[in-house]
């Protein structure tokens, strides 16, 4: 039997191609945020493959709905794939989800949602959003390494909870502390405008996010 040697070498361009338009496609999608309003399923479970292992959040709609629809429509187009953990401060939280790639990042920057009532408790190993005050958050998540119940007070709903492999959550590098000006950290709106290419040179030591799927 003749092997179609056309066929064989055609195969793994076709691949690529079939690739390249998933991710093309994903980010098309990442550049409109108000079109991304799919609700969520009551419960659902997300995997995280990093560069330190894997670990996978639950997410209960009923504890923070406004939350847990963005952090579906985020996960399923793809956001938080190659994004830096980098604000992981030992016995407080580890923050990540500011897309590596600044074109992304930025309409999600004002792409905020109104608050969920607090209803968890920021206890070890919940996820909640960032805020940085009332119906200010965007993309950013941040899961406790420890009873945090203090911000319960603050308005920071969890939505989530690690229920696998919190102990890769606990080993992400820790090395550059608290972000800047007040620790050794990046500094948030350089991350904005310049992505990974500033994490990878001036912070190479941070773990991250290969991967976040739904899982089925």
């Amino acid at each position: 039997m003749k092997i179609n040697r056309s066929l064989v070498l055609l195969a793994p361009a076709l691949l690529l191609g079939i690739l390249a338009g998933t991710a093309f496609a994903q980010t098309s999608n990442l550049a409109n945020p108000a079109a991304l309003n799919e609700q969520s399923p009551a419960t659902y479970k997300v995997r995280f493959d990093t560069s330190k292992g894997t670990f996978v959040v639950e997410v209960h709609r009923d504890w923070a709905p406004n939350g847990a629809d963005r952090f579906y429509n985020l996960v399923k187009n793809g956001f938080y794939d190659d994004t830096r953990f980098f604000r992981v401060v030992s016995g407080f939280m580890v923050q990540f989800g500011i897309n590596g790639d600044p074109r992304v990042a930025a309409p999600w920057r004002s792409a905020t949602m109104k608050d969920d009532p607090v209803k968890q408790s920021n206890k070890r190993g919940t996820i909640t959003f960032a805020t940085a005050g009332p119906d200010s958050r965007t993309s950013q998540v941040f899961i406790n390494f420890a009873d945090n119940s203090p911000l319960d007070r603050q308005g920071f709903s969890p939505f989530g909870q690690v229920t696998s492999g919190m102990s890769v959550v606990d080993a992400l590098y820790s090395g550059y502390g608290e972000g800047a000006p007040s620790g050794r950290g990046p500094e948030q709106g350089r991350i904005q405008r310049e992505g990974n290419a500033y994490l990878k040179k001036d912070f190479p030591n941070l773990d991250y996010v290969k991967k976040a799927t739904i899982e089925k």
